[in-house]
């Protein structure tokens, strides 16, 4: 395995005045497209996690709608763990949990299935990228009703700019690289 972040920084599309002017958006999909940048990306994350699972700090991963989705199955795959999706409101059948939050522009719900998350269990919860930290603050939230604990954060990119470390205190953050003034 290369250590070399530029790797993963150079893959890294960044996108001026989208989804609104003024906003510089980093595009993770192009990660996807770079097979060294993604092979990076899943090794680190295996390499970061693997003294905290098997040290018991985590016992579980879940994964946020949708990019999470891309990443959290190589680590739970990796040390034969449970894999939980957290889901945009309406996209799971059966009995879920369900929290709302806001977004800049209104405000979003996420769901979990009631039977995925067991009392006691330690998660891992994974994203693409970190900004405000409200959509994992309500994935905290949303484990925390079927009596579960986020214990683990991790992202790929963070914007640390964005203050989501105190938003999400006091549980640890763990993001790949970092960029300023998003």
């Amino acid at each position: 395995m290369t250590n070399d972040i530029s790797i993963l920084d150079k893959s890294i599309r960044r996108v001026l005045d989208f989804p609104k002017p003024g906003i510089l958006f980093y595009d993770i999909t192009s990660v996807l497209t770079n097979h060294d940048a993604f092979k990076y990306v899943l090794e680190k994350s295996i390499e970061i996690y693997r003294p905290k699972i098997e040290g018991g700090k985590v016992n579980a991963v879940a994964a946020v709608e949708s990019r999470g989705f891309l990443f959290a199955p190589a680590i739970a795959q990796a040390f034969s763990l449970p894999l939980v999706l957290i889901r945009k409101k309406g996209k799971l059948p059966g009995d879920v949990y369900r929290v709302g939050y806001s977004l800049e522009y209104g405000t979003a719900e996420i769901e979990v299935h009631k039977a995925d998350v067991k009392p006691g269990q330690k998660f891992l919860v994974i994203d693409d990228l970190i900004a405000t930290g409200g959509t994992l603050d309500a994935s905290k939230k949303l484990i925390a009703l079927g009596g579960a604990e986020v214990t683990e954060i991790f992202g790929i990119i963070g914007l640390p700019d964005l203050k989501y470390e105190s938003v999400l205190a006091p549980t640890p953050v763990t993001t790949l690289i970092n960029y300023s003034g998003a």
